[in-house]
């Protein structure tokens, strides 16, 4: 719950008027498991809001180790739904990959996600608790919005989410520790550009409309041309940064002439472009470029004043790389038992 939500907690159970502000100590500082953590609340209120509230932090229900440190958690949000979240360590950095909702809508081409359907949003108490309930929680450095789901398709709770991990009552934290991802849904895009200043990442993935479409089908309704001539409105020169997520997949859209397509598209706003190796996907006809290719697409868009950067792929044996996440056993084209937490996989 945000500030506001809080107090109406507190009210309701008779706090004084600090109540929302020691509520929220306890759960986004703190830490607290339980309403019965927080001592400094007299027992009898503690008693009445155990009855009517419950904290919501719970553990993982399972996880699964990559040979290169990165690690994925299983959380269940029901008894039937689950999502996934990956822990990345870096050196001095240290990630986490969130899930806004179970399943996607968005149904992209390349993407194991999309391929098993929508099942439910995620609440902002099931976004928060995979930051506070993972193992690795004190360490994080960032967090980014690229798990499961289409963060601007679940546009309420995200911004309760992102409010908590900004505001002095939450975790305090800096917008630029933080990043969403998000195909271009434009009325959640335009929300975000008004009342955030985190991080915003746009996958684009082609720059011509067609290819683009076969690719991302809410290229229809959500042009590319439309949300970067909606991006060139804001400034990105200090705070927040924007960058365009592009995989590469093999003579489809790494050419020298897509690169030159791509320069132009991004003339002079303000970002970077992530180039990204494809992981296979079972049924999807595509194959990853080639690191030489890459390289050689990097290089292009760099002398054309467009910094551009190739991503290191992690955790790919435990099916947690870019585009790989799913709970559904059927989308993995894997045995299962290579995975370890076959027993709550649905």
């Amino acid at each position: 719950m945000t500030l506001d939500e809080l107090k109406t907690v507190a009210a309701d159970a008779g706090l004084p008027s600090y109540g929302a502000l020691q509520l929220a100590d306890w759960l986004y500082r703190k830490k607290a498991t339980s309403v019965d953590e927080m001592t400094n609340i007299a027992k009898a209120k503690r008693l009445l809001l155990d009855a009517s509230c419950e904290v919501g932090a719970f553990p993982p229900a399972g996880e699964m180790k990559s040979a290169d440190g990165t690690v994925k958690y299983l959380f269940r949000i029901s008894s039937d739904r689950a999502v996934e979240t990956v822990y990345i360590p870096d050196n001095e950095r240290a990630t986490l990959c969130v899930s806004s909702q179970a399943g996607c809508r968005m149904n992209c081409l390349f993407c194991m996600t999309g391929k098993q359907g929508f099942a439910a949003n995620l609440t902002a108490g099931e976004i928060i608790n995979q930051i506070q309930s993972v193992p690795e929680a004190k360490q994080l450095t960032n967090v980014v919005f690229m798990g499961m789901g289409e963060p601007f398709d679940n546009t309420d709770e995200l911004f309760k989410a992102l409010e908590i991990m900004t505001s002095d009552y939450g975790y305090g934290w800096s917008p630029k520790r933080i990043t969403v991802s998000t195909v271009g849904i434009m009325k959640g895009l335009r929300r975000f550009l008004e009342e955030s200043a985190c991080h915003l990442a746009v996958s684009l993935h082609s720059p011509y409309p067609d290819e683009r479409q076969s690719l991302i089908p809410a290229e229809k309704a959500y042009p590319a041309t439309e949300i970067i001539r909606l991006l060139r409105q804001y400034d990105f020169s200090h705070q927040r940064r924007v960058s365009f997520e592009y995989i590469m997949f093999e003579n489809k859209n790494d050419s020298p002439k897509h690169a030159d397509a791509l320069a132009r598209l991004l003339n002079r706003l303000e970002c970077r472009v992530n180039l990204i190796r494809f992981h296979a996907a079972p049924g999807v006809p595509l194959r990853s470029s080639s690191l030489q290719k890459m390289e050689q697409f990097r290089d292009a868009l760099n002398a054309r004043r467009i910094m551009c950067t190739i991503r290191a792929s992690r955790g790919e044996d435990i099916l947690a790389a870019c585009g790989m996440l799913s709970t559904d056993k059927k989308n993995t084209g894997r045995k299962q038992s290579l995975f370890p937490y076959n027993e709550v996989y649905l």
